[in-house]
């Protein structure tokens, strides 16, 4: 199956510059910020430390957060040479590059300036906020696929595809909605169900860690590597795998001290 999508989903007339193109993947981007904050006012209660005013007025901040910490993470992970040769090139946001781990680092850095400065607890705004990210990395994935960006491996599944922009022209897996689905929906309900059982502060927190570090390395097997970098590691493993081992393990400890205070406030 031959998948050819313009990455443009349409133009706008702009005085004096012309046909303006909106791509798919920023609408993505529009999409993934408007569910989270939508979902995240619809299942916050109106008064309390997490409230719905209080999602309104951090989604700015995340957002900000998301957009400068992805874009320094890929510079830093994925182009430090080319930063090295023009260190200008991190502001040339037009040329594209976001890394979601470099993302992750910027939301919480905003987490922490937020909470600090409304005097919150760092982890309920996060663990509340950890239950709906997921909405926002599967629509991104989905802006990926139709972009025809991050292409997958070659196989010969009945399922592969050949992308219109892929050069080689080989059939291949559909990496990216293998990750909206991992990264999108099953984290989203597996996170939405577990937090209806209230768990410890913390435990929502560690729990997407955890489940993005691990769906994370397992659709990497599907996804060609980045050209200018290919294999890390005895040429086995991806840079997105490396960047999300200490994910499971930083999700690992803070499950582990979620439940250590819980038991010790209980006894």
């Amino acid at each position: 199956m031959i998948i050819d999508i313009n990455p443009v989903a349409f133009y706008i007339p702009i005085p004096l510059i012309g046909w303006w193109p909106v791509y798919w993947y920023g609408i993505s981007w529009l999409i993934a910020i408007l569910a989270i904050n939508y979902a995240a006012k619809v299942y916050a209660p109106n008064s309390g430390v997490i409230n719905k005013k209080i999602i309104d007025d951090f989604i700015f901040y995340g957002v900000l957060g998301a957009i400068i910490g992805g874009r320094f993470g890929y510079m830093f992970f994925y182009g430090i040479d080319n930063l090295m040769r023009d260190p200008v090139s991190i502001f040339k946001v037009w040329e594209g590059g976001l890394s979601f781990h470099g993302g992750l680092i910027g939301v919480l850095i905003s987490f922490f300036a937020f909470s600090k400065g409304r005097e919150i607890s760092f982890f309920s705004l996060a663990d509340h906020m950890a239950i709906f990210l997921p909405l926002g990395l599967g629509s991104v994935r989905i802006g990926n696929f139709l972009g025809g960006e991050l292409l997958g491996r070659p196989t010969g599944v009945p399922w592969g595809i050949i992308y219109s922009n892929d050069p080689l022209g080989l059939v291949r897996h559909p990496s990216q909605l293998y990750q909206a689905f991992f990264e999108g929906l099953v984290m989203f309900l597996i996170l939405f169900f577990v937090a209806k059982n209230k768990p410890p502060k913390m435990f929502l927190s560690g729990l997407f860690l955890i489940l993005y570090g691990l769906f994370r390395s397992f659709t990497e097997n599907f996804r060609t590597p980045d050209a200018h970098i290919g294999f890390d590691l005895f040429q086995t493993l991806t840079r997105g795998q490396l960047l999300s081992f200490p994910m499971i393990i930083f999700g690992i400890v803070i499950i582990y001290l979620s439940l250590k205070n819980k038991n010790a406030t209980v006894s």
